[in-house]
């Protein structure tokens, strides 16, 4: 048996947070899941390995741009394309007519989706839910899971030179807007106060944006240096066997705290400007919002009031 899921949101946090709704499909069927998704999820550095997924198909469409996918034409040529595999079932994790229109086309004999016409303000991790519940009287509770290779994971501690008898930490100090990048000084208290009591290796996760590479700088500039390790220039595939590895995540809302805790890792989640369900959907995460808020959402605006103190005694609390 042959199954798609189409999950066209942007994201690598995203589609990390649909990963145990995939997986209950492909456990319900006992077959591996194929995802159709767009290039930005960059799924193929880290799903490859995860024995519930199948292929992993791009979807071609970009408002900004006229490619395959996009359009009124795009339609029908993406109905050529899937028709190429043969799906005998489609979960369509979104409530567009466009998709329900392409499976038809394609001819993908049963399609599950969500209700049409009922996209606005859906909730990330309830609407899947009740819509596996409502089709395939699934229970779904699990955590995100993202697999990785055993002879990966020797591999990094032997090239990252990993010392089992220290403490690893991964810093995920980027972010994908500047509301969500928890300020160099804030790391930097963390790192003082971890490393008056345990004997650590840190190791920093951060993309190419200015901000971000302003915040690595100060970090790599201080006199923590020696214990700090730079992530930049690695692709995420290489960067899943390292945080495999580690003992702990401290991470802004970014991808490396979706990834980290999909590996298991406990991650400490700085939720300074974004929903709170996007640092709190797993048990593996454990987040710390702004000082005076009871919650976090679009325009809270705390990254400046995240508590270094707060995060330093969570740090013990999960790693005792």
């Amino acid at each position: 048996m042959k199954i798609l899921a189409v999950q066209n949101r942007m994201g690598i946090g995203d589609t990390v947070i649909f990963l145990p709704f995939i997986k209950a499909v492909s456990k319900k069927f006992n077959t591996p899941i194929s995802l159709l998704i767009k290039e930005s999820s960059k799924a193929h550095q880290f799903l490859h390995q995860t024995d519930y997924i199948d292929k992993i198909l791009i979807l071609e469409r970009d408002n900004k741009t006229n490619n395959r996918h996009g359009g009124f034409f795009g339609i029908f040529n993406l109905a050529k394309d899937l028709k190429k595999h043969n799906f005998d079932k489609i979960f369509i994790f979104n409530s567009s007519l466009r998709f329900n229109l392409i499976a038809k086309i394609s001819g993908i004999p049963k399609i599950y989706q969500y209700p049409l016409f009922t996209k606005t303000k859906q909730h990330i991790t309830e609407v899947p839910k009740r819509f596996l519940k409502t089709n395939l009287d699934l229970d779904v509770d699990e955590d995100p899971e993202v697999q990785i290779d055993n002879d990966l994971i020797s591999k990094a501690v032997q090239k990252f030179q990993i010392d089992k008898n220290k403490t690893n930490i991964l810093l995920g100090i980027g972010g994908s807007g500047p509301t969500k990048r928890i300020p160099a000084k804030t790391f930097l208290s963390v790192i003082d106060k971890i490393s008056s009591i345990k004997s650590c290796n840190f190791f920093l996760a951060t993309g190419k944006a200015n901000e971000e590479q302003e915040i690595l700088n100060i970090i790599l500039q201080s006199k923590f240096k020696n214990f700090c390790t730079r992530l930049d220039d690695l692709p995420i595939s290489e960067i899943l066997p390292l945080i495999k590895s580690c003992n702990v995540s401290i991470c802004n809302d970014s991808s490396f705290s979706h990834l980290s805790s999909a590996l298991g890792i406990k991650t400490i989640t700085l939720m300074a400007d974004t929903p709170l369900i996007y640092g709190n959907y797993s048990t593996k995460m454990f987040p710390i919002i702004p000082d005076g808020e009871k919650t976090v959402s679009h325009n809270t605006l705390g990254k400046e009031k995240i508590d270094p103190q707060k995060i330093f005694e969570k740090f013990i609390e999960i790693i005792d």
